[in-house]
């Protein structure tokens, strides 16, 4: 079934929400789509017409088999994009996002497994999400906690973010943090959690504990 752009945006977005919190609430959908929850209920209920949405007044909306197949296509798709932006047109990886968008619905399966092959079947987008295989298969990312969590002391490898806003990735530049950078917790602040990290070189970066609970980190054992 041709879906439009506006009901594909709905089901990743379902997708997004049900992965994180069990199901899609009418308000935490409004607030994603930016949609009044009258709007949101009327597609909802257009959306579970298809069978890819099952719907419950006052509860909130999950995904059918079939609804999942569609938006793990989707994420697909968008996350191979950015990865394309990035990697071959220099984008910065705050800017991908709105452009992956709209790229997203264009083309079929075709089209998308060959800019895979062309990519190398890279197995996470720019911002450290695993992007999802032919088969709708997605990869766990192994041992990731948010930065937050660590451990004075530790040393840790950047692999992702929470937050992948422009605006929250503008301000990992400046901070100069970057997915794949190592580094080591040398003090964190009992009054409001703000840290300092060091890098090898010995370069130390002040976070907040804003930022470091919005940045996802493998320990490691150096």
């Amino acid at each position: 079934m041709l879906l439009s752009p506006s009901q594909e945006n709905y089901l990743k977005a379902i997708y997004k929400l049900q992965e994180d919190d069990g199901i899609a609430t009418n308000q935490a959908l409004a607030a994603m789509v930016k949609a009044t929850p009258a709007s949101v209920t009327n597609m909802l209920r257009k959306l579970t017409d298809t069978g890819y949405v099952e719907y419950e007044a006052y509860q909130g909306a999950t995904l059918t088999s079939a609804g999942r197949n569609q938006a793990v296509a989707l994420v697909r798709k968008h996350r191979l994009w950015e990865v394309f932006l990035v990697e071959k047109l220099q984008y910065d990886w705050d800017a991908v996002h709105a452009l992956a968008e709209e790229l997203e619905h264009i083309g079929g399966d075709e089209l998308i497994n060959r800019l895979d092959a062309f990519l190398g079947h890279p197995g996470f987008d720019p911002h450290g999400d695993p992007i999802p295989n032919a088969k709708g298969v997605v990869r766990a990312r192994q041992h990731a906690i948010a930065a937050s969590e660590a451990s004075v002391g530790g040393t840790f490898v950047v692999c992702g973010v929470k937050d992948s806003s422009s605006l929250f990735l503008q301000h990992l530049d400046k901070l100069n943090i970057a997915l794949g950078k190592t580094y080591t917790l040398k003090e964190c602040l009992e009054f409001d959690r703000s840290a300092v990290w060091t890098e090898q070189g010995g370069a130390r970066t002040n976070v907040s504990n804003e930022v470091a609970k919005n940045v996802l980190i493998q320990l490691t054992d150096a």
